[in-house]
């Protein structure tokens, strides 16, 4: 049962259904958790998820995959959409543990200001898994389920490196969230030392495609050249590109993103971008919801659990589907 942006009526619907399962067990159980009839049986616990934004439809495969193990397990998720607003987010959170939840999936708008919601959830006692990027307080999370974001941006610096002799970048990343910091650190790093790669402008787009062809488009009207891009993730690299198109500026420049999602791709597959390192928004997903029944079931889970990304260009991409993400 999925509830995204719950509503009264769907709150009213748990709280029902809690009483009619206590009712019905009180007449056919025979033992804690324990049917009548032997077949085992618990109460649905409910989860909650919470991602920076559902404008874009990385979070919409993370929310499906996490979906999927938890009402494979016969419990419900519901989940909130802060629309990149960590106040609304923090609210949001309160409001779901004033609801019930025992495990709460978290993707935080704000690494820092976040800290509030955990401390709330640390006093309420609902343990906390961070998925694709961290917060800064580690101390109130349980584990941190992401791609290695540093390795990803490095990926998409030696690409380049073998493609260009020489470059000059704009850079589109997003300060307040970690893992496009990280990933932007990691391509800087890269190319350090190499003063014929020179960034000529970094800005923060948001992590949304409509701000990367914003931003894009202004840097395009102070017409200072660029022939590469790197966006924090795939949908600002394809913001990025609207803008260039926009301006018939496209012809030359190097597009990279970080995401491997099908969009991207299929510019890809017809040669309008140069590359993508690919996260598994399925794969983080599952790991970080089977890390959270390992958790209830009392067993002991890792504090950091990194994913390796790999680099998708037009040489590889037959390996990989195009449609969908892996």
């Amino acid at each position: 049962m999925d509830a995204d942006f719950c509503t009264g009526k769907y709150r009213w619907g748990i709280r029902v259904l809690s009483l009619f399962l206590m009712g019905s067990a009180a007449l056919g159980v025979s033992g804690c958790g324990r049917v009548s009839g032997g077949k085992d049986y618990h109460y649905p616990r409910i989860f909650g998820a919470t991602y920076m934004t559902r404008n874009n439809p990385y979070f919409d495969v993370v929310h499906e995959a996490l979906s999927e193990v938890v009402e494979g397990n016969g419990d419900i998720l519901i989940s909130r959409d802060p629309q990149q607003d960590q106040d609304k987010q923090n609210d949001q959170i309160l409001e779901m543990i004033d609801e019930g939840i025992e495990v709460l999936f978290l993707n935080p708008v704000d690494w820092e200001e976040v800290k509030p919601a955990l401390i709330a959830c640390q006093e309420a006692g609902v343990p906390v898994f961070n998925i694709d990027t961290i917060v800064k307080d580690t101390e109130y999370v349980v584990t941190t389920v992401e791609t290695d974001n540093y390795q990803a941006g490095v990926v998409c610096a030696e690409d380049m490196m073998q493609r260009v002799p020489s470059a000059k970048i704009l850079v589109l990343d997003n300060p307040i969230q970690m893992s496009i910091t990280y990933r932007v650190q990691g391509f800087l790093d890269t190319i350090e030392g190499h003063e014929e790669y020179e960034v000529v402008h970094q800005e923060a787009a948001a992590g949304e495609l409509e701000v990367g062809a914003k931003v894009t488009s202004a840097f395009l009207e102070k017409n200072i050249p660029f022939d590469v891009v790197l966006g924090g993730n795939d949908p600002t690299a394809l913001g990025a590109l609207a803008a260039l198109q926009q301006h018939h500026s496209e012809e030359g420049v190097l597009i990279y993103g970080i995401d491997g999602s099908p969009d991207f791709k299929a510019m890809l597959d017809i040669g309008y971008v140069t590359g993508t390192s690919m996260q598994s928004p399925k794969g983080i997903a599952q790991r970080a919801a089977e890390e959270a029944y390992r958790y209830l079931d009392g067993e002991e889970v890792e504090p950091y659990i990194s994913i390796e990304p790999v680099i998708i260009t037009s040489e590889n991409l037959s390996e990989f589907e195009i449609n969908g993400w892996q």
